[in-house]
């Protein structure tokens, strides 16, 4: 009877395990949203980032009033990035000529995902989400390397 409840919970445990496990094809899928965030920007692709992205997205950071020197959060939406990718690199002069964008994909559960994103200048923490099929960032938390910039 122990042997058949051992067996029992090793089956139910391995099942568990498998109902929650990632494919391949979801791990290109979180670093290709990654990467179509930060390439939109170097590529003034605009359709590049709404593809990545929840419309509901927001992206904070910390940053410092320059009268009161206080911190605070500063946040920006999906709209806002957009318009960034639209124009921010219209010059081809923001980024160097081969940018850095370093994906590490931190953890995946059934879902959901965590992501670091290291680029030139600074380091983007993500939170994407399977929605219908699509992984899509809903959170970024972002500073630059050096966080006397902010």
């Amino acid at each position: 009877m122990k042997q058949y409840a051992f067996l029992l919970v090793s089956l139910a445990l391995v099942l568990t395990q498998y109902a929650h496990a990632q494919t391949q094809q979801d791990s290109l899928a979180i670093r290709q949203a990654a990467l179509d965030y930060i390439e939109s920007q170097h590529n003034v692709k605009p359709e590049q980032f709404e593809r990545a992205a929840h419309p509901r997205m927001v992206k904070r950071t910390f940053w410092t009033d320059k009268e009161t020197q206080k911190e605070y959060l500063r946040e920006t939406f999906t709209d806002a990035m957009i318009l960034l990718a639209e124009t921010y690199n219209q010059a081809g002069d923001q980024f160097p000529e081969n940018p850095k964008k370093e994906v590490v994909i931190l953890d995946i559960f059934d879902k959901t995902a965590s992501v670091k994103l290291i680029a030139d200048d600074w380091v983007d923490y993500m939170h994407i989400v399977k929605l219908n099929e699509k992984w899509q960032i809903v959170n970024v938390l972002w500073q630059f390397n050096d966080s006397n910039q902010h």
